[in-house]
């Protein structure tokens, strides 16, 4: 397998300015938006459900909205659902704790998103788009 240098990133600014420190690290390591690869919780897919684009909008995702106001709307990225609770305030469940069941199963989708991203370094964006949009949560035995 041949070595990559990958720069893992998680801004220390709140969520919606995400966009201002990624800017200026991949403008410091010359990467292209093309080149990134953004990964974020989704409200709207449902619990555990991975999909990979190659562009697109921001979905309503507030760190994505700030992220494509310095790049545009062509950087892939990487959605794991999280799904929305009936009734509850989005904020409330976006920083909420997961529910027992929700926990037994999520190093299953951490394992099936870290696969992902290996695929997209290893194989290009297109099976990573591929592997990702077709995984589904095992059934629990």
């Amino acid at each position: 397998m041949r070595e990559r240098g990958v720069l893992l990133v998680k801004p220390q600014t709140y969520m919606n300015n995400s966009g201002s420190p990624l800017r200026l690290i991949a403008s410091w390591y010359k990467i292209p938006p093309e080149r990134l690869l953004v990964i974020s919780d989704d409200l709207d897919l449902p619990f555990g459900k991975l999909r990979m684009r190659r562009s697109g909008s921001s979905g309503g995702h507030n760190g994505l909205k700030s992220i494509i106001a310095c790049f545009g709307e062509e950087f892939p990225r990487l959605r794991i659902g999280i799904g929305r609770e009936a009734g509850a305030e989005a904020i409330d469940h976006v920083l909420g704790k997961f529910s027992e069941t929700e926990r037994h199963v999520l190093s299953a989708i951490i394992a099936a998103s870290a696969d992902a991203v290996e695929r997209w370094l290893s194989d290009g964006l297109d099976a990573a788009i591929r592997y990702a949009n077709s995984w589904t949560l095992p059934t629990p035995t």
